[in-house]
């Protein structure tokens, strides 16, 4: 079964147990997909449904980042629950040793030296990695462990 196929069936499920949260999170990560898919001129296989979730999980993110600070508990708890049910539909992300070890790897392999070589770092174990791994948790490693 295919993300797109899960969330509609997910989505049913959702309107017939009255859970609004749920429903609300499923019907705008379909918005969302179907706005990428007209971009894109088609339908998007799971990787692509996999990046368009992993943004909007990344817009909850930075919201509850922004809404903490402002002393808006109660928009930032809803941005959690938000996220919450989007993370049920991405892949496990990778704990921060693993990602150290391969950009350790790629390190090494790349022959880098310096955090001018941060780019390619980060683009090679992004690769290596696919969807599991954060994108900013790897650039963070990724600076820190070059400016070592």
């Amino acid at each position: 079964m295919t993300i797109t196929e899960r969330l509609e069936s997910e989505m049913k499920d959702a309107m017939r147990a009255g859970e609004k949260l749920r429903l609300g999170v499923i019907r705008r990560a379909r918005a969302a997909i179907k706005n990428a898919e007209i971009e894109a001129g088609g339908p998007l296989d799971d990787p692509g449904v996999e990046r368009v979730l992993k943004g909007l999980a990344k817009q909850h993110r930075e919201s509850i980042e922004q809404f903490r600070p402002a002393g808006r508990e109660d928009l930032a708890a809803q941005e959690e629950a938000e996220l919450a049910v989007l993370s049920d539909y991405l892949p496990e992300q990778l704990d921060a040793a693993t990602v150290e070890a391969a950009v350790r790897e790629v390190i090494v392999e790349e022959g880098a030296t310096s955090p001018k070589d941060m780019g390619r770092v980060i683009k090679a174990t992004v690769a290596r990695l696919g969807t599991a791994a954060d994108g900013r948790m790897v650039s963070e490693t990724a600076k820190r462990l070059l400016a070592e």
